[in-house]
């Protein structure tokens, strides 16, 4: 039988490759269908358990033998795609107990079984992902599994009121369910204390806790949280106490029942609450005057009162407000409302309000004659003596004292008060006896009046000192660096304290491993020893500036002391001596990337002031331009400013920058140490940094960026960052990913930037945290790290989501032009992800949103949520991230499908035909070796190494570089 023609073979090809088409998503579907079919036929196995547990086969008719979903659902089920998405039998009469399969419908979105007769254990919802609605209040179920909340994290409202358990706590897994809207658990038998995650739930508009055995004080992290409703009453056992100074800040306010516990202290003021429309907090013990703030609220229609210890004079309320507070349960000066007390009674109030009106003093002053007081002493009228000894006193001393010109005598002796003595007292003309014995105050001790006057001060150790230092510390805040590349670090104070809690901490870390490490470096040391030594730069972190950057609008930085000793240094990185130069100077070993000084003179013209791009904290930002035009970005150290902080970051750039090269990172092409000059040489990126095109467009004449180049962009930003943490011979954790750290260039590709603070991973790095000093710009900042200093990979993947979060915006991850509410971008893009149309309108008003862009940007915006998760198990990974962008991405399409050649072969060649092709192809390549392998990690994920720029040092080559 004849050949085929090599046209014919061709087509042939060509077909069973359109064949090769279409199965591969073929065989993909009937997988896909597989397992859906596996998934319902899991639901209904699920779905007749439930029902025979809990008898709704007999009660409401759900056949036992049918499919729950087909051909039609059962009564009160929902279905979508033959997935059970909801069970509403609320209130039908049911009996039994809900059956543990219920946790195996992974589709499940609503669960709703309140009002019937069910009883037994609540089985675990774990791991129901899309679960948003649970309602199981008034059942009889004696029991809450501890990982009940753990993985549900769509959830959305959770009413578990009037139920049987037995004691419990509040879960920590709570706080990873993001979405939570509405948290209702009264009488269900909680104990313990409220916990500080609370306040980090800050899409919580309703949280009810009523009729539970909570005790402790509210934590202050609370106030953070913007609540609607926020019921605590009616606690059994010790019940809720302490302040009540939250409420300040909780401006969107309309319910709040706190009676019925053992609050204490006064009211704070109401100012702002203009929402607040139901305040309840009878049974309390609370003290001191009712604020005007509180009677002229205009929005208050319910108030209660009674049985507190109120002082000062009774208010009165509008006649509209339905306010229940009886006189005699109080402790005010009069019965008669907007009647005012005794100028000698508010005089003592003022007092009393220096030490958070005591609640010993709001029982013994009660009434509006002063000399019947405790404590109080008269003569004629007036006040003489002040004996509030052995009182349990806190707070501090006021000024007010001063105002009582007839007092003798002054005895605070035994109590718990601290701050200074106040001038004001010391200026009393008759006051001779004075005794502040066994207190902590401090200060130095004015000069009283009376030249006979005798004041006790014993037990009161820091008396003539300044106040105590406080127990811990922060570093300063510098707001003027270059916002690109990373220019703008804080700058800290090295001064002798912090350098000295600094070395203490680091000093504490290092010997802890020491040890361990102590027979490794040794013998690494020895090893090294036999190479050639190179000067080790210590520098600020390095940045690559552009001409616009001649300011910064950075965020506030944070510093905490603390951390690694060596700043960015590795334990791979060796030490040395420096051969020459006046200081001993420690560098990292980079290969041959030390470029002379006379070279970066020359591209910079001798660092004219023409050639500046920018100044930071550190120093001078210089272009640089060599013979062919090619720019460069030359940072000059300011010798000055080079204090520790500086020359750690800069060793880290160093260090880091050596280590890792891809073309999603911007490259250090070299650095210069001589005499007493300390240079960083960077690629030039002349579009600049994100945050410009993203928030300044409009003031640096530059068209706003299109959704597709946003997408482009985070991809870019992804793939450098998934290089940092997984893709590295070593993982990196970044901690300061922002748009001002993310640099663009001509073809507007993204590349990171900043290395300052890159900390190195051990080697399971993303599952261990690295401590190290806080460091990093508020609004990107994870909790976890920000709380406990403790860093992993996953910091780095919610700063990425914040990032995500502003290019879907156009806002600021911190913008104190906006209101309270809305300032945070996390907190505000959360409720505004709540529904369809108020996510459109948080979407930025430049970008074209047709019905296409508003699907990837919801994908997008689905992604943010998830890398922004308060827990870090709950992040993804950034190679995730990387596959959910990919896939929104341009797809790339041949021009010519019906080609004969693929990248220039014949696919009728024999391969010794081709490779002699490749080899012929290859001969008449202009490439050297070193760009050859620059071409080719084009398309490699992994890695990119840049050439080295014509014209400049022979000693560095992309080889050396890797």
């Amino acid at each position: 039988m004849p050949s085929p023609t090599a046209p014919t073979a061709r087509r042939r090809r060509r077909r069973e490759g359109a064949a090769g088409l279409w199965c591969a998503p073929l065989l993909l579907a009937l997988v896909a269908l597989s397992a859906g079919a596996a998934a319902q036929s899991s639901d209904a196995e699920a779905m007749r358990a439930v029902a025979k547990a809990m008898g709704a086969d007999k009660a409401l008719g759900w056949d036992l033998a049918g499919d729950p979903c087909s051909p039609k659902p059962w009564d009160h089920v929902s279905c979508e795609s033959g997935r059970v998405t909801a069970i509403q039998v609320g209130g039908r009469g049911l009996t039994g107990t809900l059956a543990p399969e219920v946790r195996d419908l992974t589709a499940l979105k609503r669960l709703e079984v309140f009002g019937n007769s069910l009883t037994g254990p609540l089985p675990s919802l774990a791991g129901l992902s899309t679960l948003e609605v649970v309602l199981v209040r008034d059942c009889n179920f004696t029991s809450i599994p501890a990982d009940f909340f753990k993985g549900l994290t769509s959830l959305r409202a959770v009413d578990i009121d009037n139920n049987q358990f037995a004691p419990w706590t509040l879960p920590g897994d709570l706080a990873a369910c993001g979405y939570l809207n509405n948290f209702s658990a009264n009488t269900a038998n909680i104990i313990g204390t409220l916990p500080e995650f609370l306040g980090a739930m800050t899409s919580l508009q309703r949280l009810s806790l009523a009729f539970n055995n909570l005790s402790g004080p509210v934590p202050a992290s609370l106030a953070g949280v913007q609540l609607l409703q926020l019921w605590l009453n009616g606690q059994y056992g010790d019940r809720l106490n302490g302040s009540i100074s939250f409420i300040s800040n909780m401006t969107n306010l309309q319910q709040l029942w706190l009676q019925s516990n053992a609050f204490t202290g006064p009211l704070p003021d109401f100012t702002g609450l203009d929402s607040l429309s139901d305040l309840q907090l009878r049974d309390n013990k609370l003290t001191g005057p009712v604020p005007d703030s509180l009677v002229n609220l205009k929005s208050l229609k319910k108030l209660t009162l009674t049985n507190n210890l109120l002082q000062g004079p009774m208010p009165k309320f509008p006649r509209d407000l339905n306010a229940d507070m009886s006189a005699a349960s109080e402790s005010f000066c009069l019965q008669v409302p907007g009647m005012p007390c005794d100028p000698r009674v508010s005089l003592l109030l003022e007092v009393a309000a220096g030490f958070m009106y005591p609640m010993s003093l709001a029982v013994d002053w009660k009434g509006n004659d002063p000399c019947n007081f405790a404590g109080v002493t008269c003569s004629q009228g007036n006040i003489t003596r002040l004996n509030l000894a052995n009182k349990g006193l806190t707070g501090s001393i006021s000024p007010a004292i001063g105002k009582i010109g007839s007092l003798q005598l002054l005895n605070l002796a035994n109590n718990s008060i601290t701050g200074t003595v106040p001038e004001e007292i010391a200026s009393l003309p008759l006051l001779t006896d004075v005794d502040l014995s066994n207190n902590n105050l401090y200060g130095k001790l004015p000069t009283f009046a009376a030249k006979n006057a005798v004041v006790k001060t014993d037990g009161n150790p820091n008396i003539g000192k300044d106040a105590p230092a406080p127990t811990s510390g922060s570093g300063g805040t510098d707001n003027n660096s270059p916002s690109g590349g990373g220019g703008s670090r804080s700058s800290g104070n090295n001064g002798g304290s912090s350098s000295s809690s600094v070395g203490v901490i680091a000093g504490s870390v290092v010997g802890a491993v020491a040890g361990l490490g102590l027979i490794a470096a040794l013998g690494f040391y020895c090893y090294k020893r036999k190479q050639k030594p190179f000067g080790r730069v210590q520098s600020p972190h390095a940045m690559v500036i552009h001409p616009r950057h001649s300011g910064s609008d950075d965020m506030v930085k944070i510093t905490v002391a603390g951390g690694n000793v060596n700043g960015g240094a590795r334990a791979s990185e060796t030490y040395s001596q420096a051969s020459s130069g006046s200081r001993d100077i420690h560098v990292v070993e980079s290969g041959n990337m030390v470029i002379s000084i006379q070279v970066l003179r020359n591209v910079t013209n001798n660092f004219s002031e023409d050639n500046i791009l920018g100044r930071g904290g550190f120093g001078t930002v210089y272009k640089g331009e060599l013979h062919d035009g090619t720019k460069i970005a030359v940072k000059r150290m300011e010798a000055g400013v080079m204090g520790n902080k500086g020359l750690n970051e800069f060793k880290s750039e160093i260090a880091v920058l050596t280590k890792v090269r891809h073309r999603n990172l911007v490259s250090l092409l070299g650095y210069c140490l001589d005499g007493n000059e300390r240079i960083l040489v960077y690629e030039y990126m002349p579009q600049g940094t994100l945050s410009e095109h993203l928030f300044e467009w409009s003031q640096h004449n530059l068209r706003p960026l299109e959704w597709k180049k946003r997408l482009s962009i985070a991809l870019d930003v992804a793939r450098g960052v998934e290089y940092l943490h997984s893709l590295a011979q070593q993982t990196f954790i970044h901690r300061d990913l922002k748009p001002s750290n993310i640099l663009l260039g001509d073809d507007m590709k993204a590349k990171v930037a900043d290395f300052g603070l890159v900390r190195l991973a051990p080697a399971d790095g993303k599952c261990v945290s690295v401590e190290t000093r806080l460091a990093g710009t508020f609004g990107y900042l994870a909790p976890e790290y920000a709380v406990t200093g403790r860093v992993t990979t996953k910091a780095d993947v919610f700063s990425f989501g914040v990032i995500l979060m502003e290019l879907i915006t156009g806002r600021k991850a911190l913008d104190e032009t906006q209101p309270e509410d809305s300032m945070h971008l996390v907190t505000w893009f959360r409720r505004m992800q709540l529904n369809k149309d108020t996510f459109r309108k948080a979407i930025d008003p430049v970008i074209d949103l047709d019905e296409e862009t508003f699907a990837s940007v919801s994908t997008v915006s689905e992604l943010a949520g998830h890398c922004c998760a308060r827990e870090p198990h709950q992040r993804p990974d950034m190679g995730h991230a990387v596959n959910v962008l990919s896939t929104l991405s341009d797809v790339w399409k041949p021009t010519d499908p019906d080609s004969d050649d693929s990248y220039g072969i014949d696919l009728d060649m024999t391969l010794p035909q081709a490779l002699k092709k490749w080899q012929a192809f290859e001969d008449s390549s202009h490439f050297d070796g070193a760009t050859s392998s620059f071409v080719a990690s084009l398309d490699n994920t992994q890695t990119s190494i840049p050439t080295r720029p014509p014209g400049f040092a022979e000693s560095f080559t992309s080889a050396d570089g890797r």
